[in-house]
């Protein structure tokens, strides 16, 4: 098997790489984060100039037809760039659900926006209680003619503000933890009834708490069986695991690399503390726990191809634990072996350790994913 990228994906790379240099230096992350919404603007609009909003969408779209290795060069660049933009919320997860379930209709009406840089998407799915079970649903769907109301609360929704559209689960029947009964709504995010609580969460991005009140939405509003949509919802929660392993990856490779610099300067007793033996080692340590984090994003970037739903799913969550393992030794070995400074608001590292948390901590934790991969009987 070949692990290195193509041309193609190289320049890919490359130009990314090059527009975060440009565009996002930590001071310059600072701005954006007083902007509205807590990200760019301006940004969105290079990212989308640069093609990258509509990578993943086919060629007969709009779009580039990449796959998961370019949306995991595309998540790791974001990742060292500590990005605000919200790439995973409107192109991965809101894109995966009109590339795999949409109608042509429901494409032409919002793929064209997302990869111009014009709309973005927001995933409410998180309610009280509901832990990570994707299945765990309590907001109603009822039918009312050819079309729906809509109630419920929606935690925690990223990027929820300044969304234009909101892709909703709600439940069309049965109990609450029912894994049947499960639908996808598009809900314009300036729809009556809908109402928003905004805030920041601690790795600087913004979400928002959504409540639905009698919300109308027609009957184009659907994606997917509005029935059975829980295999729709397991596969593009799975593409947006994967694509925070990628992220993960970047944030761990730079917390790595700042945190080397810093031992090679700071300095104790006369000497560079990075001439001590023992913290050589921990950074040594590091590297590894980074490098099998890079492994297991690579695995759960090919296992998101395999056809076998149950395989793909028990790879993903075996990739989120082990990226879980390696972001939380890799963040608290970069802030040990910062110091006191480590968490302070100027200190870039801080920021770093801030978002691995959140991504540790997001579509289903370490021990969440481990029970997952040992009630599956292993990878093997």
């Amino acid at each position: 098997m070949d692990f290195d990228l193509n041309e193609e994906q190289r320049l890919l790379k490359e130009s990314i790489d090059g527009l975060l240099t440009d565009s996002y230096d930590f001071e310059q992350r600072k701005k954006y984060m007083k902007e509205k919404g807590g990200w760019s603007k301006t940004v969105w609009l290079k990212l989308a100039e640069q093609g990258l909003l509509g990578l993943p969408f086919s060629e007969a779209d709009g779009g580039f037809g990449g796959g998961g290795v370019e949306t995991m060069i595309v998540m790791e660049a974001l990742g060292k760039a500590l990005v605000l933009e919200p790439y995973l919320a409107t192109v991965v997860i809101g894109g995966g659900f009109l590339r795999h379930a949409a109608t042509d209709a429901q494409k032409a009406a919002h793929v064209p926006g997302i990869i111009d840089g014009s709309k973005t998407l927001a995933f409410a799915q998180l309610e009280k209680n509901s832990r990570y079970d994707l299945f765990d649903v309590a907001t109603t769907a009822k039918k009312k003619g050819d079309g729906w109301i809509i109630d419920g609360e929606k935690f925690v929704v990223l990027n929820g503000e300044n969304a234009d559209t909101l892709v909703v689960t709600a439940r069309t029947k049965g109990d609450r933890r029912d894994k049947t009964g499960i639908g996808v709504f598009l809900v314009p995010a300036n729809a009556k009834g809908v109402t928003k609580k905004s805030y920041p969460t601690q790795d600087g991005l913004h979400a928002a708490d959504i409540t639905l009140t009698g919300v109308e939405v027609g009957p184009d509003a659907v994606i997917g069986n509005p029935d059975d949509s829980l295999a729709l919802i397991e596969r593009v929660v799975d593409e947006a695991r994967v694509a925070l392993c990628a992220e993960a990856v970047g944030l761990m490779d730079e917390s790595l690399k700042t945190t080397v610099e810093y031992i090679k300067t700071r300095k104790q007793f006369g000497v560079a503390i990075g001439s001590f033996q023992s913290l050589q080692h921990r950074a040594s340590d590091m590297f590894v726990a980074a490098e099998q984090a890079r492994s297991m994003s690579m695995f759960a970037t090919m296992a998101n191809d395999f056809e076998n739903a149950k395989e793909r799913s028990n790879a993903i969550a075996a990739a989120k634990v082990q990226i879980g393992k390696s972001l939380k030794f890799v963040g608290q070995q970069s802030i040990q072996l910062h110091g006191g400074i480590g968490m302070t608001m100027e200190a870039k590292i801080g920021h770093y350790f801030k978002r691995l948390t959140m991504i540790e901590n997001t579509f289903g934790d370490t021990d969440y994913h481990q029970r997952r991969v040992a009630d599956a009987g292993g990878l093997v």
